[in-house]
């Protein structure tokens, strides 16, 4: 369990090759002293989507303790643009043609959080016994659902319905999108690369997040069960529960407002 002025984390996180891939190809980070969790998962083929993933994994590593909320997400976005550009770098070495990886993020200080996404990778929020997806997949099906050229039943079958339309190292900046928000104790929040949704629905993710189950046994149960409906890709998956900050902590808050306000 660790914690800020404000929270505290708990954390869980589980990723498998799956039932038909040979390398997994998904990365995560979990930072809970940093505020900050992620999944990656990298697309290319051996050599290049594993790398591309790493490589977004390897430059956030070092982001350190944040001293406010845009300082955290300053520090994501220098080294997510970093990332970007090794990873460009790569293609090019390789001669293969585009490589490059989703990114969904989790970024926490205080209260406030934000997540910063490329991709169909995912982030929900369960609060108050509902699930809301935060993220909004760049999809191609996305794109036609949001253009009234398809309806959601078209969207459930359409033959191209993992087709991304960004990800990190195929532009030369890094092309994300941006929620924010207040967190509160008791919220959970799920990362998943898309080998969990495409086998599992939204209810049932909600259904297993709204059991009285550490963050930890959520993740191998989600994972659990993609494996056990066949795991056509690989599956990566990370919880985060936020409960309340240790006392001691809120004194130092209050007494800081105090201050503050004489």
């Amino acid at each position: 369990m660790t914690h800020n002025e404000f929270l505290s984390f708990e954390t869980g996180q589980a990723s498998d090759v799956g039932l038909r891939r040979e390398v997994n190809e998904d990365g995560f980070l979990s930072s809970p002293e940093s505020g900050l969790w992620l999944v990656a998962d990298g697309m290319g083929g051996h050599a290049a989507g594993d790398f591309a993933s790493q490589t977004i994994v390897r430059e956030l590593v070092s982001i350190g303790r944040p001293g406010s909320s845009d300082d955290l997400r300053a520090r994501f976005l220098e080294r997510l643009s970093r990332a970007n550009l090794v990873i460009l770098e790569h293609a090019n070495l390789l001669g293969r043609g585009t490589i490059g990886s989703t990114v969904v993020s989790l970024l926490v200080h205080g209260r406030d959080y934000a997540c910063i996404w490329s991709g169909d990778s995912r982030a929900y929020l369960f609060r108050a016994g509902r699930l809301t997806q935060v993220t909004r997949d760049h999809t191609e099906v996305r794109a036609l659902l949001d253009a009234g050229t398809i309806t959601e039943e078209e969207a459930r079958h359409w033959p191209r319905k993992n087709v991304i339309t960004r990800a990190i190292g195929v532009t030369d900046t890094p092309e994300c999108d941006t929620v924010e928000g207040q967190a509160r104790e008791g919220d959970t929040f799920l990362l998943c690369s898309d080998g969990l949704t495409e086998h599992l629905e939204d209810h049932e993710i909600a259904d297993l997040l709204g059991e009285a189950l550490p963050p930890q046994a959520i993740c191998d149960a989600l994972v659990r069960e993609t494996l056990a409906r066949g795991a056509r890709d690989n599956v990566t998956v990370v919880v985060m529960r936020c409960g309340p900050a240790p006392e001691g902590d809120l004194d130092r808050v209050y007494a800081g407002e105090m201050d503050e306000l004489q």
